[in-house]
């Protein structure tokens, strides 16, 4: 399959490297030449910074853009490649966005944290997909299946509601320890030693019911715990942790003490 990149971010990477393995990546697009460069170079293909050069001969052109990017870009790249498959791999943005614009319109969301310090195990990451049409499902179904063992057909909702659940999952749960790992720096204590917790409690999530799994002071109702703690984070001039830490513990108390 003859495959164009819209996007040289980390989406873009990660699919253009494991894609390519299979696959012809032609062109791969973006606004900042360089960067364009930089990708196509790893896959051996052409390198462009304007839309109306596309190469109408393309099977199948993904976009891996921002959200809020892709609506404008899919009026412009579905007018220089009218017969092509496009997709988009976001995890909220819905299938009719593209539908709007392009007949032949799908979707090829990859349900992973990407970086571009760090491989992907593509094998175990689920991948969602979502077409207008049966045949061009079955494409991207099969293009699915070369990557993960987890591939889904999911509607547009559905994969909404899954990208919000993510939002909780990772991009919270990271930013908990970004937070941890402030209040132990401020005290010079080495973060290392929450590894073993930080990946006990990964393993319990997965392996069980989270809401069954719940522990500490909140859970427990333990006011003078909570108490201490805030007024630690008050002490140490970090109101905006504080507030987040109450949210979180009357959270958890409410969902554990409500019945």
């Amino acid at each position: 399959m003859r495959i164009t990149l819209i996007g040289a971010g980390r989406v873009a990477n990660h699919l253009a490297l494991v894609l390519e393995k299979k696959h012809r990546i032609v062109q791969v697009f973006s606004r900042d030449k360089q960067n364009a460069q930089n990708l196509a170079d790893r896959v051996n293909a052409e390198a462009i910074n304007q839309i109306e050069q596309l190469n109408r001969q393309t099977d199948l052109v993904i976009i891996a853009v921002s959200d809020q990017a892709i609506s404008e870009l899919i009026k412009n790249v579905s007018q220089y490649v009218p017969d092509s498959l496009i997709v988009h791999t976001s995890g909220s943005t819905s299938l009719s966005v593209l539908t709007e614009s392009h007949l032949r319109a799908g979707v090829f969301y990859p349900l992973q944290t990407f970086s571009f310090e760090r491989e992907v195990n593509w094998s175990d990451t689920p991948l969602f997909v979502e077409a207008t049409n049966t045949q061009d499902l079955n494409v991207l179904t099969e293009l699915a299946n070369e990557l993960s063992d987890c591939v889904y057909q999911y509607s547009s909702k559905q994969r909404q509601t899954l990208h919000l659940a993510a939002v909780f999952a990772c991009n919270f749960s990271n930013y908990c320890y970004d937070m941890a790992k402030q209040i132990v720096d401020a005290e010079s204590v080495d973060f290392n030693l929450l590894f073993p917790l930080i990946m006990e409690t990964a393993n319990k999530a997965t392996q069980n019911d989270p809401q069954k799994m719940q522990t500490g002071p909140a859970m427990r109702g333990d006011q003078n715990i909570l108490s201490k703690h805030r007024n630690l984070l008050i002490n140490a001039h970090r109101a905006d942790l504080e507030n987040i830490y109450k949210i979180m513990s009357d959270g958890i108390f409410n969902t554990h003490h409500s019945k």
